[in-house]
C-alpha cells in the first residue's frame, strides 16, 4: 500500500522553503517545487511517498493553490512527480538515473565525481593476494554443501582470537560470520526488537543504521552528541537511558559515526551497569575499532564490562579493509549466536565460503594491513584539515583521534543546499541530516578523508567556491542523492 504524507507534514519537511539561499528572486512555484526536489535529494521525502492534495497543500503551506498547481507541474515536467487523475500524485526520480546497490538512486555519467558520501577506503594490496589463497584452500569445502550459518571455524577461531587479544576472552561459539555489519545489525535486530520497540541512538547517527530502525518500525530516542570531546555527556546519557527504558540501545563508542568521538572507559562502565539496570539490551558498532589514530590508546571493548549477557557487539571488515569484502559479524553469548542462527535461515543461509576465507588470509596479515591503513589516514586526515583551515576558516572541526570521518559544524544551516550545489561541481557530499532525524542537523557535513589526499584538497576547493556562490544568491541546480556508507 502506497504510503502518503499530509499536508502538515510536508509544510514541516519544507519549513522556510521560500527563504533558501538564492530563492528569494525565484517565483513561488518553482522555489516550492526546487525544495521538494531538496527533500528527496537528503532522503527525508522518500521515492513512491503520494503528496497531499493541492488544495491541501495550499491551505498548510498559506498560500494559493494556483502556486502549488505550477511547482507540482514543475515536478512532473523535470521527472519527480508522476501523477494520475483521480488518485493523486507521487514522488519518483527521472529516468537518466538508476538504482545503487543500497536502494538509492545515483546518476549514470558520475565517474569524474570526487565522492564524499562514502567514508570507506579502496581495496588494500594484500586483498589479491589474499583472493588467491583463498581459491587454493577452497577444495577442501567443495565435498559438502557449502552452508554454514555461522560461519567457518577458521574465521570465526580468527575473529575471537583478535576479541581476546583486546582483553576480551571470546570463543568461536560466540561468533557468527555474517555478510557486512549490516546485515549483522539487521539480524540482532530481528532477534531483539519487536516491530515498535523502543530504541536509543546517539544523534547524529550512522544513516544506514537508522534505516534499518525504521524497517523495524522503532520508537526511536536520541541522545545528543556535542562536537567537542568526548562528545557524550554521560549524566545525559544515562538519565536517557533510565526515563525512556529502551528495549535496546545502538551505540557507536570507538570513533563515532560520524564524529569521531571516542568513549571512554568509565562511561562504557556505567553505561553497561545502568542498561542492565533497567533491562536494556546494547548493540555496541565497533566498525571503527581497528583505526586509531595519533598512537590513541582504546579504551577496552564495551563488552568486557558485561555479566550478564546484556552486550551483542557487530564489526566487520569494511572499513580497516576492504568494503566490497561482505564479512562481518555477531559476539554474543554462545545461546544468543545460535538464536541468531536460527533466525538467519529466512534471510540468507549462510555467508559466502570463498569470501571468509579471504577474511581469514587478510587478518592473518592484519597487523601489518592496518599499519599502512592508519598511517595512510593519519596522512589525509592532516590534508583535510589543512585545506579546511585554509579556504574554510568559519568551520569548526574538532579534530578525530582516529576512524575515517570528520564531523564539521558549518557557517550558518545550509548543509542540504551545500551538497546539492557541490554536486554540480563535482563532489558529492552526505549532508548533516543524513545522520539524524526530521531534517535536524542543517549545520553540520560529514567529511570522510578516505580519499587521496590530493583529492580531499581539490574538493574543499570546490566546496569553497560553491559556499562563496550560495551567499552571492546564485541558484542552487539539484542532483539526486547517492550512497552514503
Amino acid at each position: 500500500m502506497t504510503s502518503q504524507v499530509r499536508g502538515a507534514q510536508l509544510a514541516r519537511l519544507l519549513g522556510q522553503w521560500h527563504a533558501l539561499p538564492g530563492r528569494r528572486r525565484s517565483p513561488d512555484y518553482a522555489a516550492l517545487a526546487g525544495a521538494v526536489r531538496g527533500l528527496l535529494a537528503d532522503g527525508r521525502l522518500p521515492l513512491g511517498v503520494r503528496l497531499p492534495a493541492e488544495r491541501e497543500l495550499a491551505e498548510a503551506l498559506k498560500i494559493s493553490r494556483t502556486t502549488v498547481t505550477a511547482a507540482y507541474r514543475e515536478l512532473r515536467e523535470s521527472g519527480h512527480l508522476a501523477s494520475r487523475r483521480g488518485a493523486g500524485s507521487w514522488t519518483m526520480l527521472p529516468g537518466t538515473h538508476r538504482v545503487a546497490s543500497t536502494g538509492l538512486w545515483t546518476p549514470l555519467d558520475d565517474r569524474d565525481m570526487i565522492d564524499l558520501g562514502v567514508a570507506a577506503l579502496a581495496a588494500p594490496p594484500e586483498l589479491l593476494p589474499a583472493a588467491r589463497a583463498a581459491a587454493e584452500d577452497l577444495p577442501r569445502y567443495l565435498g559438502g554443501a557449502g552452508y554454514h550459518p555461522t560461519g567457518i571455524i577458521e574465521l570465526r577461531e580468527a575473529v575471537a582470537r583478535a576479541y581476546t587479544e583486546r582483553g576480551l576472552p571470546t570463543s568461536p561459539d560466540q561468533i557468527m560470520v555474517t555478510n557486512g555489519t549490516q546485515h549483522a545489525l539487521d539480524l540482532v535486530l530481528r532477534l531483539s526488537l519487536a516491530p515498535g520497540g523502543n530504541v536509543l541512538v546517539e544523534a547524529p547517527s550512522y544513516p544506514n543504521a537508522l534505516a534499518a530502525l525504521a524497517a523495524r518500525r522503532a520508537r526511536i530516542t536520541t541522545h545528543g552528541l556535542a562536537v567537542e570531546e568526548p562528545g557524550w555527556d554521560a549524566d545525559l546519557l544515562l538519565g536517557s537511558l533510565r526515563q525512556a527504558r529502551p528495549k535496546l540501545a545502538y551505540l557507536i563508542p570507538d570513533f563515532q559515526n560520524p564524529t569521531g568521538h571516542l568513549m571512554p572507559a568509565s562511561l562504557r562502565e556505567r553505561v553497561v551497569g545502568t542498561a542492565h539496570a533497567v533491562g536494556t539490551d546494547l548493540v555496541v558498532d565497533e566498525s571503527f575499532v581497528d583505526l586509531p589514530l595519533d598512537g590513541t590508546v582504546l579504551p577496552p571493548p564495551t563488552a568486557s564490562f558485561d555479566r550478564h549477557s546484556r552486550v551483542v557487539t557487530i564489526g566487520g571488515m569494511s572499513k580497516p579493509f576492504w568494503g566490497g569484502l561482505r564479512i562481518g559479524w555477531v559476539r554474543a553469548s554462545a545461546p544468543q549466536v545460535q538464536r541468531l542462527a536460527a533466525a538467519r535461515v529466512g534471510v540468507d543461509m549462510a555467508s559466502p565460503v570463498l569470501d571468509q576465507l579471504v577474511a581469514v588470509h587478510l587478518l592473518a596479515d592484519a597487523p601489518a594491513i592496518v599499519a599502512a591503513r592508519r598511517a595512510q589516514l593519519t596522512a589525509q586526515r592532516d590534508a583535510l584539515l589543512a585545506a579546511l583551515a585554509q579556504r574554510l576558516p568559519e568551520w569548526r572541526v574538532t579534530v578525530p583521534h582516529g576512524g575515517v570521518t570528520l564531523w564539521a559544524e558549518l557557517d550558518g544551516p545550509i548543509s542540504s543546499a551545500l551538497a546539492r550545489a557541490s554536486e554540480e561541481v563535482g563532489v558529492r557530499l552526505a549532508p548533516g541530516p543524513r545522520f539524524g532525524l526530521d531534517g535536524t542537523l542543517e549545520r553540520f557535513l560529514r567529511l570522510p578523508f578516505t580519499l587521496p589526499a590530493g583529492d580531499l584538497v581539490e574538493a574543499v576547493g570546490r566546496i569553497a567556491a560553491v559556499r562563496y556562490d550560495l551567499d552571492r544568491g546564485g541558484r542552487p541546480q539539484w542532483r539526486e542523492p547517492a550512497v552514503i556508507a
